[in-house]
């Protein structure tokens, strides 16, 4: 049996996301303040979050003002705005032009780009040059132009460059089977005109089809292909909470096995925790003050003409948030399932609710923890169970499931999930890829990585933290290690942001340590949390090439950075045809101090993806993320007090 629960907001939290009554007035608080025409177009619009003391401070009942932060494009003027609207005096506080800056890539205007491609004679004639007449048969996907030389100035216009691929069998045939190779868009987003094709020579559209729907795979046509069809030999599984869910919820409150934290949600990052702390005792204890994934880069390692330029910042170019999926029972989350809502906009300022946006529910996970005493027989066995927040979003081609997990023995856990269609190119039937692998004859995914950027907003005990480098050494032999097998783990302060850009070390075992200023455990030692890395990889992209200065903050693991409320995304504001610079490079150069500070931890994590065969049609699902775990937070093993199964007798 699965049930569904839902919230309903009623915004007496500071933190809480904007309803869809308080984005109606953002939106006609601007146009009445400010005279806006049908030209301006709105962005996104959010909730300001107060300030940080404000929220520590708040007490249930206290009153604070509600203000949303707009961002909006006049597509006539073809200048970039920002605003701050007081929805509680339905005021404009602020207003400023950012001239030379490009927002995030609007849905209306994917949706748009693709009609007016296909009406271009250029992009035409170019289509019929590979014997394709049914121009409605092709799929326009508007992937980010990024920055390569002046010509891409954000300052010259606001561009994307649309790739093309072909449905051969109707709008459920998957298109990326038969790429368009060698033929490139510049599309003027502002004008919503064609500006130039390029046409590198045609290349023969691959001949099988790759779908992966039940229907599809019996084809012989389809690559791979399963003549029986789906299989038959799968029992159902069936997940029953008898007597309700462990989690409680109020609003946007979530307490969980002595956790506690807020859901929010955004346009462009998605998933935020807000104030995560933990009931110890009578105590509860601060671990994050917000957490949320804060920039995404893809950069594909494939030097030929249509692929070179696959670069992109999927947060700051396109919005993860904004394109969120709504959530299937059954399907995306299975179980006794809470969801929350996220009001959106739309780009005409008026609210969209996207239902089911993020998904709550609890998984068994295992053992927790077990001993067999082997002189009495006896055996003490916990199961473990985890607390899973979750949405999913639709970036093009690719799918990313992004995962918060809360366990009972005090770590938070923070996963990606990546799946979708790999991004696919064609070459000519007997040709192999030097920079992709083949899954198809003609057709091939090129070499590509993935880089997540985590802001982590840290609260271990209280505001005042600092951060230590942890590694495992090696003592060289002499009297300090006798038999060669002595080794210690050496603890480095990083005492400001020019010494805290690092690295994983898998030589030395290299962990990172959040510890209070302020408290100490039972045993005399900091509390602490350690940041403990997963599988981890640096770009392979040259370090002085375009993509890469754009993308700086992917060349380190780990940054930390002294706590400013205007310094939240890692590649910057507006990485959307940026040069590069911005973000955490411009953050840290100020080299602030960050001992016993309000510190920010910025942990970037990728996946490596050289594809196989076995990526295409539908990739199965790859796993990449990192562990928050205690350290020295708690007196001992904090899931002693978790009860034996009914069926598992102590």
């Amino acid at each position: 049996m699965q049930t569904v629960q839902r919230s309903v907001t009623t915004r007496s939290h500071p933190l809480d996301p904007l309803s869809a009554e308080e984005i109606e007035t953002a939106a006609s608080t601007l146009r009445s303040e400010r005279e806006l025409d049908g030209g301006v177009r709105f962005v996104y619009i959010s909730l300001k979050e107060p300030a940080k003391e404000v929220v520590l401070a708040f007490r249930p009942g206290d009153t604070v003002e509600r203000q949303a932060s707009v961002l909006l494009r006049d597509k006539t003027r073809r200048t970039t705005y920002e605003a701050v609207v007081s929805v509680t005096r339905r005021a404009v506080t602020s207003w400023r032009e950012v001239p030379g800056m490009q927002p995030p890539i609007m849905f209306e205007e994917f949706v748009a780009a693709e009609q007016a491609v296909k009406s271009d004679p250029r992009w035409q004639e170019a289509m019929r040059r590979r014997g394709v007449e049914d121009f409605e048969s092709a799929m326009i996907d508007p992937w980010p132009l990024g920055y390569n030389g002046p010509e891409d100035d954000p300052q010259a216009g606001r561009f994307i460059r649309p790739l093309t691929w072909v449905r051969r069998g109707g709008p459920d045939d998957n298109g990326y089977a038969r790429p368009v190779e060698g033929l490139i868009v510049r599309f003027d987003l502002d004008r919503m005109v064609v500006a130039d094709v390029e046409d590198h020579g045609p290349v023969p559209l691959p001949p099988r089809s790759g779908n992966y729907t039940a229907e599809g795979i019996s084809s012989p046509e389809n690559q791979p292909h399963f003549p029986a069809g789906p299989r038959q030999d799968l029992k159902p599984v069936e997940i029953t909470q008898p007597e309700g869910t462990s989690f409680e919820v109020d609003g946007q409150e979530v307490r969980w096995q002595k956790w506690r934290f807020r859901v929010g949600f955004t346009p462009r990052e998605g998933l935020v925790l807000h104030t995560v702390s933990y009931q110890d005792g009578d105590r509860l204890r601060p671990v994050l003050y917000r957490a949320s994934l804060s920039e995404m880069f893809i950069p594909y390692g494939d030097p030929r003409p249509t692929h070179y330029r696959k670069n992109v910042f999927d947060m700051g170019e396109c919005g993860v948030g904004a394109l969120a999926n709504s959530l299937e029972l059954g399907c995306d989350c299975l179980g006794e399932i809470h969801y929350f809502d996220a009001v959106l906009n739309d780009n005409d300022g008026k609210p969209a609710v996207l239902r089911n946006a993020v998904c709550l529910h609890e998984e068994d996970a295992g053992l927790l923890w077990k001993h067999t005493d082997f002189r009495t027989g006896k055996a003490e066995v916990r199961r473990s169970r985890r607390l899973v927040v979750s949405m999913i979003t639709t970036i093009g081609n690719y799918e990313y499931g992004l995962f918060w997990y809360f366990t009972q023995d005090g770590a938070i856990q923070y996963e990606v999930k990546l799946t979708g269609v790999i991004s696919t190119g064609a070459l000519p039937l007997g040709e192999r890829p030097r920079h992709g692998t083949l899954v198809a004859p003609g057709l091939y995914g090129p070499h590509h990585q993935h880089f997540f950027c985590v802001r982590l907003d840290m609260m271990v005990d209280g505001l005042r933290n600092s951060v230590y480098e942890c590694d495992s050494e090696a003592l060289p032999a002499g009297p300090d290690n006798p038999h060669g097998n002595a080794w210690i783990v050496k603890s480095t302060l990083l005492r400001s942001e020019s010494e805290a850009q690092r690295v994983t070390e898998p030589r030395a075992a290299r962990y990172w340590k959040i510890a209070s200023a302020e408290n100490r455990n039972a045993l005399g030692e900091p509390v602490a949390f350690r940041l403990q890395p997963g599988d981890n990889v640096l770009p392979f992209h040259q370090s002085g090439s375009q993509a890469l200065r754009r993308a700086e903050f992917t060349t380190r693991h780990l940054w930390v950075t002294a706590y400013d409320a205007d310094q939240n995304f890692p590649a910057g504001d507006y990485p959307n045809q940026h040069p590069g610079g911005d973000g955490l490079p411009a953050y840290a150069a100020g080299d602030r101090p960050l001992e016993d500070a309000d510190v920010v931890v910025w942990y970037t994590f990728g996946a490596h993806h050289v594809v196989r065969a076995e990526d295409w049609p539908v990739m199965p699902v790859t796993h990449a993320g990192f562990q928050l775990k205690p350290e020295g937070f708690f007196d001992g093993n904090p899931a002693l007090d978790v009860p034996a199964a009914q069926h598992c007798p102590s």
